[in-house]
């Protein structure tokens, strides 16, 4: 691990496409910091996405449409040491930075995210919370959205985000854990209810059981992303 870590530079990456309604608030919360770079790479917003980025005076870089795509675009104009990969939906805690730093400085560690929030008052999502925050420590497998970092050299070791149409951050982790242990902050980011919200907390969470199955045995990406897509407009 890089012996000066503990005062690298972070490079936040934000992936997005028509998210006018929350990337204010995900910017903020990466304020105030400690030497960091917000990096947004839009894929083609029509929404005022990159208009409000920039009156922010936040680095915009366009991108052919693709979160996996976008996100490894992102990582080649990043000058920080770090790389911290947040959806645009997802709202960081506040000394994040120092914690960033602090997991990545322990011995063994190759990569982290933290706990999940979601920004609902469902019974049902604290269920959902407690299933990823279980995973995420006993399996060493957090998701995308629970903001997701590690250092520039090992995502280049790695080759950075397979680009898949879905479940490049699931494979991500997989060749991570490969390497060293993924470490998991307990302070967590709040991300929004929205998916869950839209088709039913019950309906989403089997969809993405189902997702992960389907991948794991081996079935095309691109298969997995069209059910999905057409299960998801159903």
């Amino acid at each position: 691990m890089n012996q000066n870590i503990g005062s690298a530079r972070i490079s936040i990456i934000i992936p997005t496409l028509d998210e006018a309604g929350n990337i204010k608030e995900a910017i903020a919360t990466t304020q105030p910091s400690k030497d960091i770079e917000v990096i947004i790479v839009d894929a083609g917003s029509q929404d005022g996405t990159v208009e409000i980025a920039q009156s922010l005076d936040i680095k915009v870089i366009s991108s052919s449409p693709g979160r996996a795509v976008q996100m490894n675009v992102g990582a080649v104009a990043a000058s920080g040491d770090i790389l911290l990969f947040l959806h645009a939906d997802t709202r960081l805690p506040t000394g994040f930075d120092n914690m960033i730093r602090t997991a990545l400085q322990q011995p063994g560690t190759v990569a982290g995210a933290f706990n999940l929030r979601i920004d609902a008052s469902l019974l049902s999502l604290r269920w959902v919370e407690w299933g990823v925050n279980v995973r995420s420590h006993f399996c060493q497998m957090p998701y995308g959205d629970q903001a997701i970092f590690l250092t520039k050299a090992v995502f280049q070791q790695i080759g950075g985000f397979p680009e898949l149409l879905i479940m490049e951050d699931f494979e991500l982790m997989r060749r991570l854990k490969s390497i060293a242990h993924i470490v998991i902050i307990p302070t967590p980011v709040v991300t929004s209810a929205r998916r869950w919200l839209q088709k039913g907390v019950f309906k989403t969470t089997l969809l993405n059981q189902i997702v992960i199955i389907a991948y794991l045995l081996g079935i095309s990406p691109q298969r997995i992303c069209r059910w999905y897509r057409r299960m998801w407009k159903v």
